[in-house]
């Protein structure tokens, strides 16, 4: 930004200030208006990677063998078995509400009591069946029996049925939007309902002599929904962050009603982000409820350097008007140039084709936008109007020296041999996190849903089902494309068979089911139930009639039998797991090569989590390319130094790396609801490099060395950035007590990256330019004369 530029814009501002606040109001007073319309939306094709090659497939075959946006609906008991009149009375009553639910694909609903779940029995003169339990069954002595026998002979144990009869399935898919109104899907209420679901039909306590009937309801839908339950606490964590803050800012600026304004604005940047988002037709997922605190203390961090450049101008003697105009000009080009990078690093989290991170990404860089506008122009002129006359001024006329022993300490590092010891220390750090981050996991580290802690009750039920059922929670399936009638073709349904057997036998299946394997066992069927006859006929004729039973309603085939998905249900969605079976799958059909056969991943919810996984793989490191280049550019733009660009970018390479192996250690996976701490750990660095090193520029261009300049630059900036760091650490420690584990991880994860980048750029950004000028001697001239040259065609 050219100096006379800067110059005009601050005068004209702080001629023009009651224009200027009254623009604001009003313009706050639309936003707030409109960001009281911004709703929670959750989505799950949101979170799919829809240009991953697995999401073809799974978009082909979706509407026909059922997507991965499930609900199931668990009843059990606690002593005896399901085959009492009270328990069926209520697994009936739930498979009926579950029906009626908002967004229940009603053809997909599958529980013992719909026609859609049958049986086969092997009589005299070949099969005979029906459904698992008739239209006329009523929950008595008479009836119970059968069914028994029914489920027996439908081949629902393990999968509708628990293997130990001690727990029953409803399962159900959602539909994204609703077809007849083209709405799409409140995911929220989803939850509520399956909430009143369970509320309902769940025994309290236990009655004596009688079983007690728990409900178990898990998908994604009721994630969300206890998700968004857990981020209400977000709102109570704000508060006490907003308490420390204004604590602390006290302590440091000396002024409430500095601390105050300062407090508003930063709020003014949140209900500004609240209203562009609806402006722009977005809302705000559960996964990113934390987007908007991460501004707010982007905004704070900006905020801090007002409070103590006024408050170290008014100790230097100006009064309130002329401290704030200093403050003015001062940040406003670096503090702009940071919210830029800031705005563009989280803008490359969008090169992830994903549109819940894109929607993010477009959040976190809105908002990084509007604090250019409330704390870089529209907070100085709040201040220039607070009455802080000579009893403030004597307040902090004493203060602008407290630290001068803190700032010759570090200055140390601004000199060639504690430089070196720094780089030193640096490197080791660099090289210990580069070797443990590399087992940083990219996806989920624990079993169940790891936004919420392990013994949340979504986390017990999931735990519970996978237990009890052979068919577990989680479930990713291999499409087998024939040519029509494959399944009656011998050499096509033996390969699906292989295949079946051979995913089997893989660690982490948990059971396999295929068409291949529902034709052995009607094959035994029509042998008398000889177990030697659980093979696949050679002869078409027979295959034909080991077919016939089996209906396109099971989901293991299509109409003319060319489609045939084999379903392999996981122990759990862990990283490791989904890549070991994926690896399993590609390595299988590479060895064994096929004309008739072709297996594609992948559909069911492992196999988007498997594409989710890979597409965040594939984008991490071109992501963080692009935001370094994004802030070298920057840098070079506002300090044309190449060295006070480096000595920027390196230390948040180092915090970077560390921060990834912090993850590593603490089991944090890289997955679309942690990537946001990436990018705002360069975006928090880059606001304290690009501080520090502006004053250092400025103090070098007077002729000091280069020790002295930053000796002087501590003295400016060095208590803002320090006690930035400070507060914002404490007040997101706080997270770390929050019942939602996502928020508890994120506080772990930010507290340190504050903290992390504090020490990065007031230790190691000086010893890397100390180092770097001093190799490079010619180099630190020319820049300095550079520099002069710029301040005095500027006067």
């Amino acid at each position: 930004m050219p100096q006379n530029f800067l110059q005009r814009l601050e005068s004209w501002t702080f001629r023009n200030r009651v224009l200027v606040l009254a623009v604001f109001g009003l313009i706050t007073a639309f936003m707030a208006w409109q960001g009281s319309k911004l709703r929670v939306d959750a989505g799950f094709e949101k979170t799919l990677p829809l240009t991953h090659p697995y999401m073809q497939t799974f978009t082909q075959y979706k509407d026909q063998f059922g997507g991965a946006n499930r609900v199931l609906v668990a009843l059990s008991v606690d002593k005896g078995d399901i085959y009492t009149p009270e328990f069926m009375t209520r697994l009936k009553q739930v498979t009926d509400e579950v029906f009626f639910v908002p967004g229940v694909d009603r053809a997909s609903v599958t529980s013992l009591f719909t026609p859609n779940v049958r049986f086969i029995d092997i009589v005299e003169d070949g099969f005979a069946g029906g459904n698992v339990i008739p239209a006329e069954f009523q929950p008595d002595e008479k009836w119970l029996p059968i069914v028994r026998e029914n489920v027996l002979k439908s081949g629902q144990v393990g999968r509708l049925v628990a293997e130990d009869f001690t727990a029953a399935l409803v399962s159900a898919q959602l539909i994204e939007r609703d077809p007849r109104t083209g709405k799409k899907l409140d995911y929220l209420d989803v939850a509520k309902r399956l909430e009143d679901i369970r509320a309902r039909f769940e025994d309290k306590a236990a009655e004596p002599g009688k079983p007690q009937i728990k409900v178990h309801v898990i998908g994604f839908a009721k994630a969300m929904g206890d998700i968004a339950d857990g981020a209400k606490s977000v709102v109570m964590f704000f508060a006490i962050a907003f308490v420390i803050t204004a604590v602390l800012v006290y302590g440091y600026g000396k002024s409430w009603l500095m601390t105050f304004a300062m407090l508003g604005i930063s709020l003014c940047t949140v209900i500004w982000q609240f209203g562009l988002l609806v402006i722009l037709g977005y809302g705000i997922d559960p996964l990113s409820i934390l987007v908007p605190f991460l501004v707010f203390a982007i905004a704070i961090s900006h905020g801090v350097q007002n409070v103590g450049t006024i408050s170290q101008e008014m100790g230097k003697g100006a009064d309130a008007f002329t401290a704030a105009r200093i403050s003015f000009e001062r940040l406003l080009v670096p503090g702009a140039s940071a919210l830029v990078t800031d705005a563009l690093a989280f803008v490359t989290i969008a090169i992830i084709q994903i549109q819940m991170i894109q929607e993010l990404a477009v959040s976190a860089s809105v908002g990084m936008l509007v604090i250019i506008i409330t704390h870089l122009w529209v907070l100085p002129v709040v201040l220039s109007y607070l009455p802080l006359g000579d009893n403030y001024r004597r307040k902090v006329e004493g203060q602008v020296g407290r630290f001068d022993r803190v700032w010759e300490w570090l200055a140390v590092f601004a000199r060639p041999k504690g430089a070196i010891a720094m780089v030193v220390i640096g490197l080791a750090v660099l090289g210990w996190s580069w070797q443990v981050q590399k087992g940083m996991t990219v996806g989920d580290t624990e079993a169940g849903v790891p936004e919420l802690w392990p013994d949340s009750r979504y986390n017990q039920d999931a735990n519970l089902i996978v237990d009890r059922f052979a068919i577990g929670v989680d479930v990713i399936q291999v499409i087998a494309e024939t040519p029509a009638n494959g399944c009656i073709d011998h050499s096509v349904i033996q390969q699906v068979d292989d295949f079946t057997w051979a995913m089997t036998n893989v660690e982490g299946v948990q059971s396999a089911l295929s068409m291949a394997t529902a034709m052995r066992t009607v094959n035994t069927g029509w042998n008398e139930g000889n177990m030697n006859w659980r093979v696949l006929p050679r002869d078409s004729q027979v295959l034909v009639r080991a077919v016939t039973p089996i209906e396109t309603s099971t989901g293991l085939l299509n109409a003319d039998c060319s489609v045939m998905p084999i379903l392999m249900f996981t122990t759990d969605h862990k990283a490791e797991t989904i890549a070991r079976i994926v690896k399993a799958v590609e390595t299988y059909v590479a060895a064994n090569p096929s004309e008739t056969v072709r297996f594609r991943l992948a559909t069911g919810n492992v196999g988007v989590m498997a594409a989710t996984n890979e597409a965040v793989t594939s984008a991490e490191k071109p992501m963080l390319l692009l935001v370094y280049v994004t802030v070298i550019v920057f840098c070079v733009i506002t300090f044309r130094s190449i060295v006070g660009s480096l000595a920027t970018v390196l230390p948040l390479i180092v915090v970077s790396i560390l921060c990834n192996a912090l993850m590593t250690k603490l089991g944090i996976g890289l997955k679309i609801s942690t990537l946001p701490a990436a990018a705002l750990g360069v975006g928090i660095g880059v606001d304290y490099g690009l501080y520090i090193f502006n004053r250092l520029q400025a103090y070098l261009k007077h002729g000091l060395n280069f020790a002295q300049a930053y000796y002087r630059t501590l003295q400016e900036t060095g208590s803002s950035v320090l006690f930035t760091g400070i507060t914002l650490a404490v007040a997101t420690a706080t997270w770390m007590f929050s019942d939602l584990k996502f928020q508890a991880d994120m506080g772990a994860l930010l507290t340190f990256i504050f903290l992390a980048n504090m020490i990065g750029a007031v230790v190691l950004l000086p010893a890397v330019a100390a180092l770097l000028y001093k190799m490079f001697p010619k180099l630190y001239e020319a820049e300095v004369r550079r520099a002069s040259k710029r301040t005095f065609a500027a006067h």
